[in-house]
């Protein structure tokens, strides 16, 4: 018990083990989003975060398993913003569909790190390319239930709700990438307004 309190430089040892894996996250991040899949090794990671590998071990069991974790994170955040942007007051449920979707696309490209991680390079791993999969189709579904919170008895029912949040979730995710890749002239603030109205338009009669 004495080893866990005797403290540090003021930090506990608990402390000093969240520490160091917010490093290692950060420092896989910013590795994983500039040098790709194949440059985000353990050895590339630990350099960034200023740690050993011993360290590495502490908190994760693979370099695939920090990746994952990343944007495992990444997801966390889009969804935590979105859903606290959705049921903030707003005079219409127009304005609550647009300021969730504003809260979507402002963490892919406000730190465009998460973007290409979240929506690019994760595509590169083969457990991460399933993770994705499983991810997308979770959002699809939190969409599809929002649509039926949001307008009721004039929503979608099933399987049309379902169908309606995979093809949202998947076009908007293109315009992201699109925007990433610097393959569209558009600005994030267009792709909120035209993802607002695409959902506008399918998730209700």
């Amino acid at each position: 018990m004495a080893s866990t309190t005797r403290r540090y430089n003021g930090m506990s040892a608990d402390d000093r083990l969240a520490d160091r894996r917010a490093r290692l996250l950060e420092a896989g991040l910013e590795v994983f989003a500039a040098a790709g899949a194949k440059g985000a090794t353990m050895t590339a990671i630990c350099a960034r975060a200023k740690l050993t590998e011993r360290y590495f071990y502490e908190n994760f069991s693979s370099r695939d398993d920090l990746l994952e974790k990343v944007v495992d994170s990444i997801s966390d955040e889009i969804r935590a913003k979105a859903m606290d942007a959705l049921h903030s007051p707003a005079p219409t449920v127009e304005e609550q569909v647009h300021n969730a979707i504003a809260a979507f696309v402002g963490v892919l490209t406000e730190d465009a790190r998460k973007g290409r991680v979240a929506m690019i390079e994760s595509l590169a791993v083969d457990s991460l390319r399933a993770y994705r999969r499983k991810s997308m189709r979770a959002f699809a579904h939190l969409v599809a239930e929002q649509s039926r919170e949001l307008y009721g008895e004039q929503a979608f029912p099933q399987p049309q709700s379902e169908i309606n949040g995979l093809l949202f979730i998947g076009g908007l995710a293109e315009l992201v990438i699109a925007w990433l890749n610097d393959e569209i002239d558009i600005t994030p603030a267009e792709i909120v307004d035209a993802a607002a109205r695409q959902f506008i338009v399918t998730a209700h009669r």
